[in-house]
């Protein structure tokens, strides 16, 4: 008797001898491959959080501007409001007129996620419509929701009828 033969009769194709792939073993990681990839994906990780961190360092060296003007007394009736940017071009604020000589303004993000907070000056609050969390329309502090901290405060200034932000107060509680 003649033990059977397990060569396959046909000759394997030309290309399986450039690409010799043992198609078992292919699913397999290597813990060389493995290991570059989490370097390379920390390394990746820690650039881009060192660039997020000088990029906010270098913004913020500046210092906010010592007045800009934004907008005149004319512009904005009593119980309405106005949108602008302080200090710079990426912060939006909002500006309240509450009366005649009262004026407020805050920043338009709110504490919680930073999503745009809506004043609202006939309930007497600001709204932000994300997680229904409310701030007190005269000082900016949290009445409702998730919001941990006041808004900040835009400092303001009237000279003649031109009214200018001067300074940001960030207040903790």
């Amino acid at each position: 008797m003649t033990p059977p033969d397990v060569r396959p009769s046909d000759p394997p194709p030309a290309w399986r001898e450039d690409f010799p792939i043992d198609w078992p073993q292919d699913k397999f990681v290597e813990r060389r491959d493995f290991v570059k990839f989490l370097v390379l994906t920390s390394l990746a990780m820690t650039v881009g959080q060192v660039w997020i961190a000088a990029k906010s360092w270098l913004r913020g060296r500046g210092g906010p501007p010592a007045g800009k003007a934004i907008g005149s007394l004319d512009q904005i009736g009593i119980g309405s409001t106005m949108v602008f940017t302080y200090p710079a071009e990426h912060d939006p604020c909002v500006l309240v007129r509450l009366n005649d000589r009262e004026l407020v303004a805050y920043s338009q993000k709110c504490t919680h996620l930073s999503c745009a907070v809506i004043p609202r000056p006939d309930r007497g609050d600001i709204l932000c419509p994300c997680h229904h969390g409310f701030f007190d329309l005269r000082t900016g502090q949290v009445l409702a929701g998730p919001p941990p901290r006041p808004l900040p405060r835009i400092r303001l200034e009237v000279r003649g009828n031109t009214i200018y932000a001067t300074g940001v107060d960030l207040r903790t509680s």
